[in-house]
């Protein structure tokens, strides 16, 4: 081991900075400690009824005393052997009372996942009839010009439940093997996001005209015999037997005890039947202790599949669509009705009606529901066959979920923008899932920073961990998990303890992100369409410019214009709108967009020609097409790139980024790395303001140090550091202003963040720039990299992809280190383990490196002189002045604002002190190892030939008695 020394100079200046106003305090006070509402929760899985008064309290206790703010309870199976107490049994309503007791004991909040597993909402008590449903149909074929007597058979059923819709009948088309493609999804029977009608050309001999379906419905008795006198029909008649029957789904994964069907998610009399057998007992057992302690219910992942109908769908379709669905649901085979462009408007539609009952009767009421008893709600609003920020517009806390290796963080952007554009103030995740590969109690807070610090960045500002497993045992080590799943976070986890001054950084980073508004510049709109996701534009935050995403209901209801702004009404603004590419747009939207523009909006995207349903009939298409002409005008997106009307102009052919720099709007932050041999910073970012001060949020997304320039469009104030590990809030040592921004020179540690806070008067004294002494050469050496080819893929061969551009394309930008990660390739096969392999030459030599998923590819080994590891500068304590750390002797020259320049010469630096010799070790109790062990040297443990040390998992203390000259403390 050896001690680096450094060498400090004082260099004085006044760094007295001016703190007013009362919203500063507070933030201040919420920095330095915050406050219970900042603090991080957990979830807490109760794990196939194992559970106990005693591990309740101790697991609690822990939670309290390493400072998170609270718990999610949640009830999973997961091959773990099954415990004493059933769910929802009173015994098990009792634990809960109990849970929540003992945290109103101890200041923690309590939330509780409305049935048991994780997804979605279902139960024992929830019967077939008020279960997921799904159309299901049968098929008989009549001659024309005859009398059919016949018992239609009875279509596919599932749980023992069907109820008939209708019975159609339509002439047999010659071509009666042609269907829509695509089918099962148009039809919601799977998923896909953003389908637009495609408007397909099929041939007369394969098409159903609307007006030659025929209503039978009355003509079949209850036991499904029809009788009816066939007209003449050259190919004869096909006669749909249609009804429907639950789709199956239950929630999962659920003990025994807890499994039921998936209650239907379009009808609130069937979410009042599931919420009266569940949720209301409990919420009865907890008497006072319900919306105090145990204040919060959660809807978590939804993977329950689609539904495509309830009993009220006719009425719900022709309420919203205006128009009877009836006659059309031969297309739900598949069929053709009238033409391509009918039926697929008509699917467009049927998606769209699931879409609005899913949110109103499902999301929406579960949070009426929830706010009725005195109960937040959280919503996970993603992957199902609804519109992802609709179904989250009325939950208290609208969350994503991100993995301990990268994926899933496109719902956390969701989350994020969902909490912006309607005013929520906490926008959560649950943090750190993990395969199996990935956690099996390999992660701790060094590895999960940078990851967690990225998700910042994308908008998140409450984590619940993912996850702890509720421990009913107080001498059982490694104890209980979730099975496989999740990065392991409990109490009898090694590093608990020590994971104190993590949470509390969590907690300081979370009071800050939670203040004041978010700062974008770009507002993109979802689309129409259901099921729908949220777009999200990499290429446009790389460039230093943010954006939100936003659903039909927000721009339709909650956007204006001021000053050439797109404003809503919670305090957000942005400076353009962005459109999905397509050019299908309902009549409604279309004159939206129009008012937007008139107004002085800046809006791109491409003209819109039509509407996508067949509500309002053929005239809504036309005027939509007529607003296109009149707010697009002349502009086609390819020779003529924009057009003005009113006080706004459209721009069409051109990204966001381009607009960005055709409108001169220069971007919110940018980084560089002037004099480092690292390559080009990897950086993670917010913005936010509170009153009339900024707050960025930086993150180094490196394992390394790197020295960064970090340019800010702000000026007039002088930007402090703040730093969520320690607490510490310094002045920035050096920044200077240049052009309308401010360059603040900023040295992080390896996934090291800082919030930058600019609010005070810019009009004092300090250091702008520092020019450390050359690099002698020979210890400079850039080394040429030439990717051949790189392929990031399953380790069993499940699936892979050539991310060679990729991984050639960050080399050319600088880069020398790749994350294999989902983040940066996606993710070609869920639930398998990935590697990235690289085939390059270095420096003219073939190299092939390999990297598993989570970790970070080097390329080249770039630990040169970085000017990170050259200097630091340091605000003095109390503020007295700055001191420059040098890692290097020689010629230091500043700049000042007083337009005064500094020289310093600094004498060579002492070598690092070497702590050679012996090392006692001593070792956790209970842990298969002896009490103490003499090491000759620092060595791994692994290298023992103990198996109790070889072996060792634990907490071991390292102890060394050595001399340090008093010089070298100073």
């Amino acid at each position: 081991m050896t001690h680096s020394k450094t060498l400090a100079v004082s260099i004085v200046f006044a760094m007295m900075l001016a703190f007013t106003a009362s919203a500063q305090v507070s933030l201040d006070q919420a920095f330095r400690d915050p406050p219970a509402e900042a603090r991080p929760h957990t979830w807490w899985h109760w794990m196939n009824g194992n559970i106990t008064r005693e591990g309740i309290t101790a697991d609690l206790e822990s939670m309290k005393q390493i400072g998170l703010g609270g718990a999610q309870i949640f009830n999973v199976s997961e091959s773990i052997p099954l415990g004493p107490i059933a769910y929802n049994s009173d015994e098990w309503r009792g634990l809960v009372k109990f849970a929540a007791t003992e945290a109103n004991r101890l200041g923690l909040e309590l939330c509780i996942h409305n049935c048991a597993g994780w997804s979605s909402s279902g139960g024992p008590w929830v019967t077939p009839e008020f279960a997921m449903q799904a159309l299901t149909i049968s098929e008989t074929k009549a001659p024309g010009s005859s009398h059919f007597s016949g018992v239609l058979a009875q279509p596919p059923v599932k749980e023992k439940f069907y109820r008939d819709i209708v019975v159609l009948a339509f002439p047999t088309p010659k071509d009666d093997k042609t269907r829509i493609a695509d089918i099962g999804a148009k039809a919601l029977r799977e998923y896909r996001y953003g389908q637009q009608p495609a408007m397909d050309v099929f041939p007369d001999v394969a098409i159903v005209k609307l007006a030659s379906v025929v209503d039978l419905t009355a003509k079949m008795n209850p036991d499904g015999k029809l009788e009816w006198d066939a007209p003449a029909a050259e190919g004869g008649w096909t006669i749909l037997r249609i009804g429907h029957t639950p789709t199956g789904a239950v929630n999962a994964p659920s003990p025994d005890s807890g499994r039921g069907l998936e209650v239907d998610k379009m009808s609130r009399e069937a979410f009042d039947a599931y919420w009266a057998g569940g949720m209301a007992p409990l919420i009865r057992e907890l008497g006072p202790l319900a919306g105090k302690t145990l204040n919060n219910c959660l809807v978590d992942s939804y993977e329950v599949g689609c539904q495509n109908w309830t009993p009220k769908f006719r009425e719900e379709f022709k309420a919203r669509r205006g128009y009877d669905p009836l006659l059309y649901l031969p297309v739900m085979t598949g069929r053709v009705i009238e033409s391509g462009e009918t039926s697929e408007r008509f699917l467009w539609d049927l998606r769209r009606t699931v879409g609005d009952l899913f949110s109103d009767n499902y999301f929406s009421y579960f949070a009426q529901k929830c706010k009725e008893n005195g109960l937040l709600s959280s919503i996970e609003p993603y992957d199902g066959p609804f519109e992802c920020h609709q179904a989250a517009r009325d939950a208290d806390i609208v969350m994503g979920e991100f993995w301990a290796n990268g994926s899933m963080n496109e719902s956390c952007r969701l989350a994020a923008s969902v909490g912006h554009t309607y005013g929520k103030k906490f926008i959560g995740a649950e943090a750190f899932t993990a395969f199996p590969e990935i956690g099996k109690w390999m992660n701790h807070p060094g590895s999960l920073k940078g990851i967690g610090d990225l998700m910042y960045a994308a908008g998140i500002n409450r984590y619940i961990i993912h996850r702890y497993a509720h421990q009913p045992w107080k001498n059982v080590n490694p104890g209980m998990t979730m099975g496989q799943w999740g990065t392991h976070f409990e109490r009898t986890t090694t590093w608990w303890e020590q994971g104190a001054a993590w949470i509390t950084y969590l907690a300081r980073c979370q009071a800050m992100l939670q203040q004041g508004t978010f700062v974008a510049d770009v507002l993109y709109f979802a689309g129409e369409s259901s099921p729908n996701g949220s777009p999200y534009d990499a290429e446009l935050k790389s460039n230093g410019y943010n954006s939100d995403a936003c659903g039909t209901d927000v721009l339709l209801n909650r956007t204006s214009v001021k000053d050439g702004r797109i404003i809503l009404k919670d305090g957000m603004s942005y400076r353009m709108l962005v459109l999905p590419d397509t050019t299908f747009m309902t009549l409604k939207l279309a004159q939206k967009v129009r008012d937007l523009v008139k107004g002085g909006a800046t809006v791109i995207g491409p003209r819109p020609t039509a509407s996508p349903t067949t509500g309002g009939g053929p005239g809504s298409t036309r005027e939509v097409s007529t607003i296109g002409a009149e707010v697009w005008g002349d502009c086609d997106g390819k020779s003529i790139t924009q057009h003005a009307f009113g006080k706004g102009r459209v721009l069409w052919g051109m990204t966001p980024l381009q607009a960005m720099e055709l409108m001169s709007i220069s971007p919110d932050c940018t980084f560089t790395s002037p004099g480092s041999a690292g390559g080009k910073p990897k950086t993670a970012w917010i913005h936010r303001t509170v009153g009339k001060a900024d707050i960025y949020f930086i993150s180094n997304q490196k394992p390394r140090s790197q020295f960064v320039e970090c340019s800010f469009r702000v000026t007039g104030k002088a930007p402090e550091l703040w730093h969520a590990d320690t607490g510490v809030m310094e002045p920035a040592p050096a920044w200077f202003e240049n052009q309308g921004r401010t360059i603040v020179p900023i040295q992080f540690d390896p996934w090291g963040s800082v919030f930058v806070v600019f609010r005070g008067e810019s009009n004092l004294a300090h250091v702008e720039t520092v020019t450390p002494p050359p690099v002698p050469q020979g210890e400079w050496h850039s080394p040429k990299i030439v990717i051949s080819k790189a392929t990031y893929e399953a380790i069993d061969g499940a699936g892979g992809v050539d991310v060679t551009a990729k991984v050639a394309g960050a080399v050319a930008s600088g880069e020398s280190e790749i994350a294999a990660s989902n983040g940066s390739f996606g993710d070609p096969a869920f639930n398998h383990v990935k590697r990235l392999r690289v085939d390059y030459t270095l420096d003219g030599k073939a190299t092939t490196r390999a990297a598993d998923e989570n970790s970070t590819l080097v390329l080249a080994d770039t630990s040169g002189p970085d000017a990170a590891l050259t200097y630091r500068l340091a605000v003095k304590p109390g503020g007295g002045g700055t001191e420059l750390h040098a890692f290097r002797g020689g010629r230091y020259e500043f700049t000042r604002s007083t337009q005064k320049s500094l020289r310093m010469d600094v004498e060579a630096v002492p070598a690092p002190v070497e702590v050679a010799g012996a090392w006692t070790v001593k070792f956790q109790s209970g842990r298969g190892a002896p009490e103490s062990l003499t090491l000759d040297a620092l060595d791994s443990l692994s290298n023992s030939s103990n198996p109790g040390v070889k072996y060792f998992s634990g907490a071991a203390d390292y102890e060394k008695e050595f001399n340090i000259p008093a010089a070298a403390m100073a």
